[in-house]
């Protein structure tokens, strides 16, 4: 175990990412225990997410503020089915676009399209403390919204003068594979996983709502402190801290998948190191 993951039982779970964060860590000589926590599915009606579009394509929006990276390619999907792929790209390319984080950075360069404006921290605070300093009065600003969303950047806009126009192009739909979740809780407390890596916000949630839906809440706090916590940005962190749970380790920047690998592995290693 001194090289770090050689040995370890790692809880990864499902998202759209999963084999090749899993692959990422098999390579490490992890061993990967894949819970169904979080399926993305695009939004049960596309007319809305279709007519945001068309408004963008038309002009309608002076900025535009993308929040996750999910976001920008399920908007390319309904561009695509309408018949508007092009034009929205090229609308991407004229307007003023600020991100709250890495994931949405590169779904743009993958469209050929740089951000100008990055948040200071990958958060809606961090996106708070960035427009805070522009003038945004009747700046009509295109929001792509993620679900569950609260409206409290919604609210920060319009405070400083901003109209704006939310979308939320994709759903998130709980995995019906429950018994699996508990059995992954139940593992967890009887020491049977070393970690759990968590790379969103929504994974936390749901696998409280699994705990509690089978009665194993403290069960699930007494395995989350046991096990290692790691997360990959000061968002999921904030929501593992707002369980009660303590987080093991995080990125200090660079909110992705190889450097929070870079980071269990140094942690493992220290702790290998400090025992022997």
């Amino acid at each position: 175990m001194a090289g770090g993951l050689e040995g370890r039982r790692v809880m990864v779970p499902e998202s759209r990412e999963l084999d090749l964060f899993a692959g990422m860590l098999e390579r490490q000589g992890a061993t990967t225990i894949r819970c169904p926590l979080v399926t993305i599915l695009d939004a049960r009606d596309p007319a809305p997410i279709e007519a945001w579009l068309r408004r963008l394509v038309a002009g309608g929006f002076d900025d535009l503020v993308l929040y996750t990276g999910e976001g920008v390619r399920r908007l390319m999907s309904v561009a695509e089915r309408a018949g508007i792929a092009a034009e929205t790209v090229l609308a991407l390319g004229r307007i003023r676009i600020v991100v709250r984080g890495p994931k949405p950075v590169r779904a743009l360069r993958h469209l050929g399209i740089e951000a100008e404006i990055t948040a200071e921290a990958p958060t809606t605070d961090g996106l708070v403390q960035t427009l805070s300093a522009l003038d945004l009065s009747s700046r009509r600003i295109g929001l792509q919204a993620y679900p569950g969303q609260d409206a409290a950047f919604d609210d920060f806009l319009a405070s400083r003068g901003a109209l704006v126009d939310r979308v939320v192009p994709y759903r998130y739909a709980s995995d019906e594979e429950d018994s699996r979740v508990a059995g992954v809780i139940r593992s967890m407390a009887e020491g049977g996983i070393d970690l759990v890596a968590f790379t969103s916000r929504p994974q936390v949630r749901r696998l409280r709502e699994v705990a509690e839906q089978h009665a194993l809440g403290e069960v699930l706090d007494r395995a989350m402190a046991r096990a290692r916590i790691a997360a990959i940005g000061p968002v999921c962190a904030e929501a593992v801290q707002a369980e009660g749970w303590t987080v093991a380790i995080a990125p200090a920047e660079n909110f992705h998948m190889k450097p929070l690998i870079v980071a269990l592995r140094g942690l493992f290693a220290q702790e290998a190191s400090s025992v022997a």
